[in-house]
């Protein structure tokens, strides 16, 4: 007769080992002996060491990790205040402003050297005929007016083909795009048909991605349409 031992067709795992001692606290008081006599091999070293060693080595783990946190906490800090010096410095350029035919420009221009934007561009449509000269004056068709009025926020993605693309010096070097619309009034208020729109691009299809904020940009947007309104045909 073939009598088999029960614990040899249901073996003790580890996860047995663990659940019973997650659910017995008191197991190592009762066996302080072992943890004294517990081994591990250090993961920077590869030497043997105990217990109380090896907590203190992954207490120091979890301070480093805290201490890089922190840092980045304080860099993202610094770099948000240096942005928003560079919105503030923008935004007295674009109030102190006289020659409205040299504004759309300006703010291409200001966009890309204050904000590292590899290309920008612009395109304004029912502006007064004394601005109509202008290259970013240059007709648009109905889809284009129809996509920047469609817009609740700027969008960012890939670039797949739109037209604002066109409206930059090297269209063929856009990998990722940011499309803004300019609005009278609120540029936040979305009911406001749009009378314009920006188009910020780069060759890093990372750059403007579809699931990056847009605070900044709406930031951009506020300030844009409220000063090129003032080229718009009443």
């Amino acid at each position: 007769m073939n009598i088999q031992n029960p614990a040899m067709n249901n073996p003790i795992t580890e996860d047995d080992i663990a659940h019973y001692l997650s659910n017995t606290p008191d197991f190592f008081l009762r066996h302080a002996e072992l943890l004294a006599a517990v081994q591990f091999t250090s993961p920077h070293s590869n030497r043997t060491v105990g217990l109380q060693e090896r907590q203190a080595e992954m207490l120091r783990e979890k301070i480093k990790a805290l201490e890089h946190r922190i840092m980045d906490m304080i860099r993202h800090g610094s770099e948000n205040v240096m942005l928003s010096d560079k919105v503030l410095r923008w935004a007295r350029s674009l109030l102190t402003a006289t020659d409205l035919h040299a504004l759309p420009a300006a703010i291409e221009h200001d966009i890309q050297t204050q904000f590292s934007v590899p290309q920008v561009g612009m395109r304004l449509w029912g502006v007064a005929p004394e601005f109509s000269g202008l290259t970013v004056a240059t007709e648009v068709s109905d889809d284009a007016r129809v996509f920047a009025s469609s817009l609740m926020e700027p969008f960012c993605g890939l670039n797949t083909g739109f037209e604002a693309v066109s409206w930059l010096q090297d269209p063929a070097t856009v990998s990722s795009l940011a499309l803004i619309p300019l609005r009278g009034g609120s540029a936040a208020d979305g009911m406001q048909p749009a009378f314009g729109m920006l188009v910020l691009s780069s060759p890093d299809p990372q750059r403007f991605s579809s699931g990056m904020g847009t605070d900044f940009l709406e930031r951009i947007a506020e300030l844009a349409s409220a000063a090129l309104s003032r080229l718009r045909h009443e």
